[in-house]
């Protein structure tokens, strides 16, 4: 699928300052200890999560999955591809964690391989995948806003509500430790909420009052608005199909967005300071 941009993220988590100890049952093979006297890693969940996009499909092995049997659960969806590095070095942690946390926890497969369901299966098989796979179509795609990067993963909570959205490769450690708050056990993290404002699902973009990488803080409040709502109307050209808004929140690096962002910005500083026609004459 042409959409899907095969690249491998640095762990994220780690820059952020998420330094978590490996827990009961997890493989530590990325698992940072943290030092005695460190102050305790943040997890974050959205303050007020928006319903899971439901949807009914069958598994590879011709099972019904709806995200009504996630109901009391902690869910974790993960967008991945059997192509994709990151996707397979993360698969034996979520094998873990399926293992660790049982009928607490589903985990959830969506493939997005161009290949048959049957190719899929067997790597399934193969790796001892121990959770299902559905095959992505576009309708799943598009009710979670787009996945433009693998691996991607929407953590569900038991009120099946989507709380966090985790995009490339992160430590086990950070998940687990987001289960474990999910499921109401003690957890050595601080937990913060934050408003929705793209970071989950990119149509709450329109919240943002802030873009990476576009200064506005010479605008004044009323240019401002006017400088968000242009960007929330006009789409980016670098082929991604989304809002100049949306495009920023979902890829910093993209230089596109970036420049026609602080285009408009430019525009407008420029118009605020030019002196009305009728003083020019």
């Amino acid at each position: 699928m042409s959409c899907f941009r095969n690249r491998r993220f640095l762990l994220k988590a780690m820059s952020l300052g998420l330094v978590f100890s490996a827990g009961a049952g997890i493989p530590a093979a990325r698992a940072q200890l943290r030092a005695p006297d460190a102050d305790p890693p943040t997890i974050s969940f959205v303050k007020n999560p928006a319903p899971v996009p439901a949807f009914l499909a069958h598994d590879l092995d011709g099972n019904v999955i709806s995200t009504a049997a996630w109901r009391g659960k902690v869910a974790l969806v993960v967008f991945w591809a059997t192509w994709c590095p990151p996707c397979r070095e993360e698969i034996p942690d979520l094998i873990a964690l399926q293992k660790q946390y049982g009928d607490r926890l589903q985990v959830i497969g969506i493939s997005v391989d161009d290949g048959t369901p049957e190719e899929v299966k067997a790597f399934a098989v193969k790796t001892g995948i121990n959770y299902p796979i559905v095959m992505a179509t576009r309708n799943i795609i598009t009710e979670y806003g787009g996945v433009p990067a693998l691996p991607t993963m929407f953590v569900i909570n038991p009120d099946e509500r989507v709380v966090q959205k985790h995009v490339g490769l992160y430590p086990v450690e950070v998940f687990d430790t987001e289960i474990r708050a999910l499921l109401g056990m003690p957890v050595d993290a601080k937990i913060e909420t934050f408003e929705d404002t793209g970071q989950v699902f990119l149509a709450n973009a329109a919240n943002a009052t802030e873009l990476p990488g576009v200064d506005m803080s010479k605008l004044s409040a009323k240019e401002k608005h006017i400088a968000l709502h242009r960007m929330n109307a006009e789409s980016c050209n670098c082929g991604c199909k989304l809002t100049l808004a949306q495009c920023r929140i979902n890829d910093t690096q993209c230089s596109v967005s970036l420049g026609l962002a602080r285009q408009i910005v430019k525009e407008i500083s420029r118009s605020a300071s030019s002196p009305p026609a009728s003083e020019k004459k």
